[in-house]
């Protein structure tokens, strides 16, 4: 079992920063690729980025690739989402999710493929 709490999330002008991050129980930590996905209202949950259980390989989508970055600490049982250049589109709530890579049939899956979620964080970017 796999317990994940995301944190950072807030009200933020367009242009801004911020960092969130998503704490992991259990001693396996380094076992689980790592997700973030976010969910507007009224909208399908969205893929945002992965990162590989080393942490070497990363995954992002076309609309945030160069604006957001994914990493981890297997130290630490975290993994962070960096988010740069944000826009009023960003706006939503954002999960992180832990998926064994054996799971499907790419190591970052789709969203279906996780098994484990936080609660979510919102974040809110005003223009």
């Amino acid at each position: 079992q796999v317990q994940l709490v995301e944190s950072g999330g807030g009200l933020v002008q367009a242009g801004g920063s911020l960092r969130l991050s998503c704490a992991a129980s259990g001693p396996t930590f380094s076992i689980y690729a790592m997700g973030w996905f976010r969910q507007a209202p009224g909208k399908e949950r969205e893929f945002v980025a992965a990162v590989s259980g080393s942490g070497g390989s990363t995954y992002y989508p076309d609309s945030v690739k160069g604006r957001f970055t994914i990493s981890r600490d297997n130290a630490k049982n975290t993994a962070y989402l960096q988010m740069n250049s944000l826009k009023p589109e960003d706006t939503a709530v954002y999960l992180c999710a832990a998926k064994r890579a054996s799971v499907g049939s790419t190591w970052y899956g789709p969203w279906y493929e996780y098994g484990y979620w936080g609660q979510g964080t919102q974040v809110t970017v005003s223009s």
